[in-house]
């Protein structure tokens, strides 16, 4: 159900957008593109600091230093083995031209940059979770209204192709939910932290491809999510 109310957000988040951004003119929907973009800089970086920075004993510590450098440069070797980030495009690529979008020239790069933002993070696993396992979806409903103001804001600047999006968190979310049994003794405290770290990075990353253009391959780092949960692991 959680997965279910995620993607319908979307997809309402993506129309109200089209209906939006078709008011707009160019100048005004790349204004409003940077907009975006600065947020979710902001948005990874607050969620980046969050987990590094802890107050003890009245004194600002960091952690999670080398997890993070070594998730990220093992992820990034992986991700780029696997070329995540050519397969997502030859994907937006294939929508493009099945939903009769051929025309759009910003379908491919609002599809990837859309499913990348709304797909990284931890409330996407930790809500999948305790719907598969208890039937609690208010978790993923928080994050489907989160979705829906990032996809219309991002649809709005983008374009039809971040609507589509919704396709990635069905399947990612309702795989997570359907696999929650197997997933949720994986998920610890410490596995959760660097997940939100890791994923607050790369959400930054989003961020700065859409202020600066595409400047990272954010998709290629995807595999130090995973690299960053196993790190928890280590003795």
């Amino acid at each position: 159900m959680g997965t279910l109310i995620n993607v319908a957000a979307i997809i309402a988040g993506g129309l109200g957008g089209l209906l939006f951004g078709n008011r707009l003119s160019e100048r005004y929907q790349n204004t409003l593109m940077m907009a975006n973009g600065v947020c979710v800089l902001f948005i990874g970086i607050a969620g980046a600091l969050e987990k590094m920075f802890a107050v003890n004993g009245g004194k600002l510590e960091t952690g999670g230093t080398m997890m993070m450098i070594g998730s990220l440069a093992v992820g990034a070797l992986i991700g780029e083995w696997l070329d995540i980030d050519d397969r997502m495009e030859q994907f937006g690529v294939w929508l493009k031209h099945k939903t009769g979008n051929d025309g759009d020239s910003r379908f491919v790069d609002g599809f990837v940059t859309a499913s990348l933002t709304v797909c990284i993070g931890a409330m996407a696993v930790v809500g999948s979770i305790q719907d598969g396992l208890m039937g609690d979806y208010s978790v993923l409903a928080a994050k489907a209204v989160l979705d829906l103001i990032i996809i219309l804001v991002m649809t709005a600047s983008m374009g039809k192709g971040c609507i589509f999006s919704a396709i990635p968190v069905g399947l990612f979310q309702g795989s997570i939910t359907l696999l929650s049994g197997l997933i949720q003794p994986i998920m610890t405290e410490q596995a959760l932290n660097n997940l939100s770290l890791v994923g607050s990075i790369l959400i930054f990353c989003v961020g700065m491809n859409l202020v600066w253009g595409k400047m990272v391959r954010v998709a290629n780092l995807l595999p130090a999510i995973v690299i960053a949960v196993a790190w928890a692991f280590l003795p």
